[in-house]
């Protein structure tokens, strides 16, 4: 598995990566990559979703600087931003694969990161994602293409909390939304983290670990790069 931190990257160049990549994986160009990463301030509106749950008018959106952008993932409308960790895995999971045992893998993923610093996560039946109590701290939502997945997961490490409340984050009312920073009283670097994910997305995946030499040069040439290409100058 090639892994690479990108910092912070707007959400819709982050789309045309996954794309780009997407298509390299299925031409067999490259191997099963995974992205992590942080946003700006976003709300995603995936294929089961409905502008009607954002719920702060286009004034409060300007001012709070949040865009709004529809996604072609699983699920409904969900917050990207600082200080949360974004995974996009672009792996090739079979024109068979199992989807839901995907779904599971990450949350498996994200909760064996979590128990780390002291957080034991679970699994609520009927609703995917990591949840510790009646809150949610790691949201999940994929598309598989060809036997190829994009998107991915949200796990919230130090993120201001405040912006869930501009919507109904996952179509979900009667739950809440909580953080490592919140949980423990502090929080490592969103980069600290995305190594720890790194190393237990091998672990559940059985699969190596390793920071491949196009990533590096992606990782160089991602301020640079025309998103409007086809193709990306690695």
């Amino acid at each position: 598995m090639d892994v690479c931190w990108l910092g912070e990257v707007a959400y819709t160049d982050g789309l045309a990566l996954q794309q780009d990549l997407h298509e390299r994986r299925a031409s067999g160009a490259v191997g099963d990559t995974l992205l992590q990463l942080t946003h700006p301030h976003v709300y995603t509106v995936g294929r089961r979703g409905s502008r009607g749950d954002v719920l702060w008018d286009d004034a409060t959106l300007r001012e709070r600087g949040v865009a709004v952008v529809e996604a072609d993932r699983g699920g409904q409308v969900t917050y990207h931003g600082p200080g949360q960790l974004v995974g996009y895995p672009i792996v090739d999971i079979g024109p068979q694969g199992d989807l839901v045992r995907y779904v599971r893998d990450l949350e498996e993923v994200l909760i064996r990161a979590l128990r780390r610093y002291g957080i034991e996560g679970s699994r609520v039946p009927g609703a995917s994602g990591v949840w510790v109590g009646l809150s949610k701290i790691g949201a999940i939502g994929v598309k598989v293409s060809r036997g190829i997945t994009k998107h991915g997961y949200a796990l919230n490490v130090s993120p201001d909390l405040g912006y869930f409340r501009g919507i109904v984050p996952c179509g979900i009312v009667d739950r809440g939304v909580t953080s490592v920073a919140e949980l423990n009283g502090d929080a490592p670097g969103v980069e600290v983290f995305a190594q720890d994910v790194a190393s237990e997305f091998g672990g559940v995946f059985g699969c190596e670990i390793r920071a491949a030499e196009f990533l590096a040069r992606l990782k160089q040439n991602l301020e640079t790069w025309d998103f409007t290409n086809e193709v990306a100058p690695f």
